[in-house]
């Protein structure tokens, strides 16, 4: 069996680290891992996608189309950009803060994050033989108040984290809260070590 997880948001917002986190701790569990980014503009606030493919006899780090076992999302538009990816009763986790785009903030387009995320509960209500819907499961689509979450982080420089100490709380993951709880201890400098664990544990709460 292969399990797949795709990681996108914006330069910046640590997706790249999460990617390395979640791949990690599942070498350390002894699964096989294979994975690839997309960087392109990241550091001018471009999109960032990381595929992390998990598994036995993956011939390619790429995540093929509708093949997604969960998705997780640092911006609501990003979220929409990759949505196709998604496997039918796959699910997404997505942060409701928007990051102004390049082209919005030249003042060419405005920006709406909360059109994204309607757009994002629209196709999760549609009915499951049409696209990724499935009824009767709560934990398809998780919308996630950035706001309320930073609030109770104290630093928005660690929602990633928060994040995926979410989907490890839903048991999304072919590994335990524990096998990562090892491996942040580890990659993650001293001097960061604390919020980082604060925010992993306010997701998992």
């Amino acid at each position: 069996m292969i399990f797949n997880c795709l990681i996108t948001g914006v330069g910046g917002q640590g997706t790249v680290l999460v990617s390395r986190l979640i791949g990690d701790a599942a070498i350390a569990k002894g699964l096989d891992v294979r994975g690839s980014e997309t960087i392109g503009m990241a550091q001018r606030g471009g999109s960032v996608v990381s595929h992390i493919r998990i598994g036995e006899n993956i011939h390619s780090p790429l995540i093929p189309t509708g093949k997604a076992n969960i998705i997780i999302a640092f911006e609501p538009a990003e979220a929409v950009r990759v949505i196709h990816f998604l496997a039918p009763g796959g699910r997404m986790i997505v942060l409701d803060r928007g990051v102004m785009p390049v082209s919005s903030s030249l003042g060419k387009t405005p920006y709406k994050p909360a059109e994204m995320i309607s757009y994002l509960k629209a196709e999760f209500s549609r009915p499951k033989e049409d696209q990724v819907a499935q009824a009767g499961d709560e934990d398809r689509l998780i919308i996630i108040s950035g706001d309320e979450l930073v609030k109770k982080c104290g630093d928005p420089k660690v929602l990633n984290t928060a994040l995926l100490g979410i989907a490890l709380e839903k048991k999304f993951f072919p590994f335990s809260a524990a096998d990562m709880l090892d491996v942040l201890k580890k990659r993650t400098p001293a001097k960061y070590l604390e919020i980082n664990m604060k925010a992993l544990g306010l997701g998992r709460s």
